[in-house]
């Protein structure tokens, strides 16, 4: 998705893949294969020995790389953005939630627990005492899309996570279980000259852990509420010298005033430090998308304007499909929706996978809604549905 911009603005892109047949080196020629970890890989993607230019600066479309490997590239002259003192945020939770708390970031109470399998049991019990009984246990490392998450209502329900980090895995931390609203994501670009941008708060509508669908900008949000996350959001990209773009994922939680009045405040959830799938909504409703925005940041270049485009744009996954190839529902799709932005990832059919989104674009939420929830539906090999509402979405 970063190549259309790349190619707009002359930046030639080279990707390191892990297979030939990947999403990226299907429309990327310059696409070597090659392993994240694999330091002959990486070096060989910056400076290649068949003569081709070496790279002027390295980004990343994922954190898993090692920071070491980074720091020594840095180290002999190529840029790296983000940084691995930034991307470390990223990486491990840990380390994410002791920055973000030093900050004075708004987060949900937390806490690393001990590696030896007894003492990590008592503080969780503990932690579960202090947060009212249920609460959410984490892998530090590793974990996405709801992986490497459980709740818990007991310290015995994550004996085996215990286990597993007293015998070398990644270490845990827990956090209070939050009694959110909805999850809201702030999608904020900076570059290296400290110039920063933020594009509108969104709405971000999870399915089994996993992202199904993004409005933006989030409804029933005062300016003052929007400000309020905007701001959150900044102040972590400064905080953290992130240079191109973050998301910044957060719980909108309800709380009561002394007097009853209801009152909006935010919790910062995770951070992912490169182009999220809570912006892919800005590819067509914005006037600069996080893709270009992301080139423009890691390049020093000046930032583009993220004004919407239009007063609503929903985005909608594609999360699995019925059909054998997502081709095949293209002419309905096209035909029943032609306002659709539709964008196929070229991967293989499996159950649960990102297999492509729908931007819809226009004047009013609800017809936004069902246009681009039924086009998604129609990808999956699925019939319309009626007049989807966000709670029937959530469930």
């Amino acid at each position: 998705m970063m190549a259309p911009a790349a190619g707009e603005l002359g930046v030639h892109l080279r990707v390191l893949v892990e297979a030939p047949g990947s999403s990226a080196a299907q429309v990327v020629t310059d696409a070597p294969v090659g392993a994240a970890g694999d330091e002959a890989a990486v070096r060989e993607l910056i400076a290649p020995t068949d003569g081709r230019p070496p790279a002027d600066v390295l980004t990343f479309e994922h954190e898993h790389v090692p920071n070491d490997l980074l720091a020594d590239l840095i180290a002999h002259g190529t840029p790296v953005r983000p940084a691995p003192h930034a991307l470390v945020q990223a990486q491990d939770k840990i380390v994410m939630r002791r920055r973000l708390t030093e900050l004075g970031a708004p987060c949900p109470r937390w806490a690393p627990l001990p590696v030896d399998p007894e003492a990590g049991h008592a503080r969780l019990v503990e932690f579960l005492a202090e947060v009212g009984g249920q609460a959410v246990v984490k892998t530090s490392r590793g974990g996405y899309d709801g992986k490497g998450v459980r709740v818990v209502s007991s310290a015995d329900e994550a004996a085996d996570w215990l286990a597993a980090a007293a015998a070398g895995g990644p270490q845990l931390l827990v956090e209070e279980k939050v009694p959110f609203t909805r999850e809201l994501a702030v999608l904020v670009a900076r570059r290296p000259s400290g110039e920063v941008r933020t594009w509108p708060v969104v709405e971000s509508i999870q399915r089994d852990g996993v992202c199904s669908e993004v409005v933006a900008p989030a409804p029933d949000l005062t300016e003052a509420e929007a400000e309020e996350a905007r701001t959150a959001a900044v102040a972590i990209a400064e905080g953290l010298d992130v240079t191109g773009v973050l998301a910044v994922e957060m719980f909108e939680v309800l709380d009561s005033t002394g007097d009853g009045r209801p009152v909006r405040r935010v919790l910062v959830n995770e951070l992912a430090m490169r182009p999220h799938n809570s912006g892919h909504w800005t590819i067509d409703g914005s006037v600069t998308s996080q893709f270009e925005q992301h080139l423009r940041a890691v390049l020093d270049l000046p930032l583009g304007d993220t004004s919407p485009t239009a007063p609503w744009t929903v985005m909608a996954n594609v999360l699995g499909s019925s059909l054998p190839r997502l081709t095949d529902a293209l002419p309905a799709v096209l035909g029943a929706f032609p306002d659709a932005r539709v964008n196929l990832y070229g991967k293989d059919v499996r159950p649960g996978r990102k297999l492509a989104h729908v931007n819809v674009s226009g004047h009013d939420l609800g017809e936004v809604r069902r246009r681009a929830l039924g086009a998604a539906a129609l990808l999956r090999g699925e019939s319309l549905p009626e007049n989807p509402t966000t709670d029937e979405t959530k469930a």
